[in-house]
């Protein structure tokens, strides 16, 4: 489906887990996370947790064995590859970080399914440490959005996104968290959100549903998620070939009557000399 973009959140949709506390916890250091995690914001955190591990010893290799074991639904990868195989563009939108989501992409054989990752920059520097930085320099300035964390506003990237399409195409976007609720306002009536089920997004549009404005269908896991978001590329599929269906009954009505009318011409009667 030309016509359709699917916008992915990552932790905790594409894989089942926030994958920031994930290296952190499996690497050992929940209880330093925890105590530093008041006195600064959470990308920030990030960026200072990976400076700790590099001096302990752990390095960029470590980290990356550790995201490639990641919990991920095993519905989770014929989903995203059936959503490209019928046509839709796949984009992702997140708050962790580009090495974290690149390495576990690579390592589930998806990256190239993906023409666009929205996240927070992130490099190894010349001593292979490992840098995160805010997608949105909040340092300089603020994005203004009072729903988002600080360095980044899901709800801003989702307007570019729509900017760059032109109103052409629908947009189906999936999330988890609270901070996908900025985005699911931002959708427009001909789009979809999916919300996962019990976690803080959904619950946040529970509170007033009417306030969005796309179709609103929830998934719980993997599975659910294969289901619905295949349903909806069917329907939107199903839809745009009954209007194209339409556009050519039109115009072949169009046609017929101009041809009818063109016979139903009298014929020019003989000039005698």
């Amino acid at each position: 489906m030309a016509g359709i973009v699917v916008v992915f959140d990552f932790d905790k949709t594409i894989i089942d887990c926030d994958s920031d506390n994930w290296v952190i916890d499996e690497l050992g250091f929940t209880d330093l996370f925890n105590q530093l995690l008041p006195t600064m914001p959470w990308n920030s955190l990030m960026d200072k947790m990976m400076k700790e591990l590099h001096a302990q010893g752990i390095t960029i290799d470590d980290i990356a064995e550790v995201l490639k074991r990641a919990p991920i639904h095993p519905r989770i990868v014929p989903a995203i590859k059936s959503a490209r195989a019928l046509g839709c563009e796949l984009r992702i939108v997140s708050d962790a970080n580009m090495f974290f989501i690149e390495t576990i992409l690579k390592h589930l054989g998806l990256r190239e399914y993906f023409s666009e990752i929205n996240t927070n920059p992130s490099f190894v520097d010349e001593e292979g440490r490992l840098r995160i930085f805010p997608y949105h320099d909040f340092t300089k300035s603020s994005h203004g959005c009072s729903l988002c964390p600080p360095n980044m506003c899901k709800g801003m990237i989702i307007e570019r996104i729509q900017a760059s399409l032109e109103g052409k195409k629908k947009i189906i976007y999936l999330g988890d968290g609270s901070g996908d609720y900025c985005p699911s306002l931002r959708l427009g009536k001909a789009d979809f959100m999916m919300p996962r089920k019990n976690f803080p997004v959904w619950d946040l549009i529970c509170r007033n549903p009417m306030l969005i404005k796309a179709e609103i269908d929830e998934w719980s896991d993997g599975e659910e998620l294969e289901r619905v978001l295949l349903q909806i590329i069917h329907t939107i599929s199903v839809e745009e070939n009954n209007e194209k269906s339409a556009q050519l009954v039109s115009v072949d009505c169009k046609l017929q009557t101009i041809s009818s009318s063109t016979h139903a011409l009298p014929q020019a009667l003989p000039v005698p000399q």
